[in-house]
């Protein structure tokens, strides 16, 4: 019989005890002033660009920096799930300890620190550090519906996600936003992850012609039409890239989900990302001293998001 002394357990203390320790360490350099920027010193007192007033003290954002630890908590739950899994031999790979799922818990984790960088310091390198964090996290949806229709092992899996997180953030630092050619991964990876998740649902050969088409679906709900692509396709090049699924989805998923928990994930994500859009200065709703942030609720709602589509992909069976 296992127990908590198990090398089994290892993940989840090194999870537990590296979260502490980013806490804890991020407390004391933010209490000894040794992370906060100096540009934001002359915008203390003023609204943050996420509404909230820029503070002096310990964060530069108290409340959106604090509302992080809700990833965390997401992250670390999901550890102590996958290692407590006892039906560990069917053939889902975010069920039991495996490289996707310690990668999904690990990422889900990361989300908080990275954006904590960003909102209690307000410095370009955190933001650096928070836009790497959704980057890791977002990539992982698509890639792994990708490898459910290919013929990828775990290992092409995590090298190619590697690569890419690797290569994005050399070249976010040097480049900045953008990567100076205009590709917002973010945004693509939203759009890759519908666009494959409708490929893993309605597979055909045909539907792998036709899925990036589901893409346009998907800017059309943030606000950009097919009108605005084509009026500003220097802008959104990007585009062509909604291929890329269909492209390398070779082959017929041979497992079925259960979409609850996807459609459960959305709606919590896109109530996040609408309270979001209230969450700037000069936004009737924003209240810069208060202690309920839009942005603060967009963290937490969007680490719910996440353990929903953590639980998504463990529905999936044969």
């Amino acid at each position: 019989m296992s127990s908590l002394t198990d090398k089994h357990w290892q993940p989840f203390y090194i999870s537990l005890v590296l979260s502490g320790l980013f806490v804890i360490a991020f407390f004391v350099l933010s209490a000894l002033g040794y992370i906060q920027s100096i540009e934001s010193q002359g915008i203390i007192g003023d609204a943050s660009r996420w509404c909230e007033r820029v503070s002096g003290g310990l964060f530069r954002e108290p409340v959106n920096t604090l509302s992080n630890l809700g990833f965390m908590v997401v992250g670390i739950y999901i550890f102590y799930t996958i290692t407590t899994d006892t039906n560990t031999s069917s053939n889902n790979y975010f069920v039991g300890l495996t490289g996707i799922s310690i990668l999904y818990a690990s990422a889900a984790i990361f989300l908080g620190p990275g954006s904590m960088l960003m909102h209690g310091t307000n410095s370009g390198w955190g933001g650096w550090a928070d836009n790497l964090s959704m980057i890791m996290y977002i990539l992982i949806p698509w890639l792994y519906n990708i490898f459910r229709m290919s013929n990828w092992t775990v290992r092409r899996f995590l090298e190619i996600y590697f690569s890419i997180v690797v290569i994005y953030a050399v070249m976010r630092w040097i480049s900045g936003w953008g990567l100076g050619i205009n590709l917002e991964l973010f945004s693509v990876s939203i759009g890759l992850w519908a666009i494959s998740e409708f490929l893993f649902k309605f597979w055909s050969p045909l539907f792998r012609f036709l899925s990036g088409f589901v893409g346009f679906v998907v800017l059309a709900l943030f606000g950009t039409t097919p009108l605005d692509v084509i009026a500003n396709f220097s802008e959104y090049w990007w585009v062509i890239l909604f291929w890329i699924p269909g492209l390398l989805s070779n082959k017929k998923p041979t497992t079925t989900r259960t979409y609850k928990w996807y459609f459960l994930g959305m709606v919590a994500y896109f109530s996040a990302f609408i309270i979001w859009s209230t969450g700037v200065p000069d936004h009737a709703l924003c209240r810069p001293d208060s202690l309920i942030q839009a942005h603060g609720i967009w963290h937490l709602l969007s680490a719910v998001a996440t353990y929903c589509f953590f639980l998504h992909y463990r529905s999936e069976s044969a």
